[in-house]
Formats: C-alpha cells, structure tokens, sequence
C-alpha cells in the first residue's frame, strides 16, 4: 500500500443526507448518511500502471460522473460513518491493487505416486471382499 489514510482524504469528497434506520426524532434532523466519492483518473497517489489496474477492478463501483463511491449509514453518528466509509475505500483499493502471485507448476514426487497408488490398491482389496459370491 503506497497510501496513507491521511493522504487519502486530501483527495476525497463527502455528501451527507439524512440516514433511515435507528435513532429515533435524531434521524429526522441530523444528517448522518455518508456518501464518500473518490476520482481515480484524478487521484496523485497513483501511477498510470494503477489507476488503468483500479479503473478495471472497480468498475461496477464507479458512479455515473465516474467517481468511486462508497455509502455509509450504519452508525448514528457522521463521523463514526465517515471514518467506516474511508476503511471500506482503503480495503477496496488495496484488494483492486493486489496481485496474486503466478503459480509455478511442479512435479508430483514419485513418494506421493506411490502413496495414491497404494491406496487405491488398499481400497480395490477392500471393495473386492465385500462382493457376493466372494466365498471360496
């Protein structure tokens, strides 16, 4: 992660609405909804090599002006929603910016054939008593 929390917010915009949900008459008149809005074509925190990773990835994120969004209203309080919103952008860029790493294809070892081979020879013998007409 080549990011910071505190960088991040320089380049973050927030809109905030009135939540539904719990809180009694405090959600009629307190805005405590959070919509936080990220521009990745416009972020400094990235290179071209990133921004081209994270425009593919994110892509069902984007908003119709194509900046990331993320909402927020579980908590009665704005701030408590905001901090929630900016964890939840973090663990998205940093999961869009992971790569995994290429598998290396190997051999199976000869101990490890032998070992499947004999079980199965072990499972054939056991299979082959349980026939009728096996008395002799």
């Amino acid at each position: 992660m080549n990011f910071t929390k505190a960088e991040l917010q320089k380049e973050i915009f927030y809109k905030t609405s009135r939540s539904g949900g719990k809180g009694g008459q405090n959600v009629n008149k307190v805005s405590s909804k959070v919509e936080l809005l990220f521009s990745v074509n416009n972020s400094t925190l990235f290179n071209e090599e990133e921004k081209e990773l994270l425009n593919d990835k994110l892509q069902s994120r984007f908003n119709k002006d194509g900046l990331v969004q993320v909402i927020c209203d579980e908590e009665r309080s704005q701030y408590l929603n905001k901090e929630k919103a900016i964890e939840r952008l973090i663990v998205l860029l940093t999961r869009a910016l992971h790569k995994p790493k290429i598998r290396k294809a190997t051999k199976i070892s000869k101990a490890a054939k032998a070992a499947r081979l004999e079980n199965k020879r072990i499972n054939s013998i056991k299979k082959e008593g349980r026939k009728k007409g096996f008395e002799e």
